[in-house]
């Protein structure tokens, strides 16, 4: 069964950085493409933010294209998301899971608040 756990969230003031993780157990993360999305408040959907490949090439949105990094780590089965410059309307829970999303459950994500 596959478990994902999101943390390294919290509330930053604008211009602020957080680092994300994502562990997985019941998969080996190196075999799939991986993602991080998000969720605004009072949205329904996830949306994408970042991938990565299994051989390490990334695409970005375009609302966080060039203040936002992810990275992976197989030997840890973590992904990662630097995130730099935030801004409040970087504010939601954020979510790994593969590109596409086709893990059957998702974790429960990390909330990013972006306040002054």
């Amino acid at each position: 069964q596959v478990q994902l756990v999101e943390s390294g969230g919290g509330l930053v003031q604008p211009g602020g950085s957080l680092r994300l993780s994502c562990v997985g157990s019941g998969v080996a993360f190196s075999t799939y493409n991986m993602a991080w999305y998000r969720q605004a408040p009072g949205k329904q959907e996830r949306d994408f933010v970042a991938r990565i490949t299994t051989n390490t090439k990334t695409d970005y949105a375009p609302f966080v294209e060039g203040r936002f990094t992810i990275t992976r780590d197989n030997g840890k089965n973590t992904v990662y998301l630097q995130m730099n410059r935030l801004q409040p309307e970087d504010t939601a829970v954020y979510f790994c899971n593969r590109f596409p999303p086709l893990f059957p459950s998702w974790g429960q994500g990390t909330q990013v608040t972006v306040s002054s």
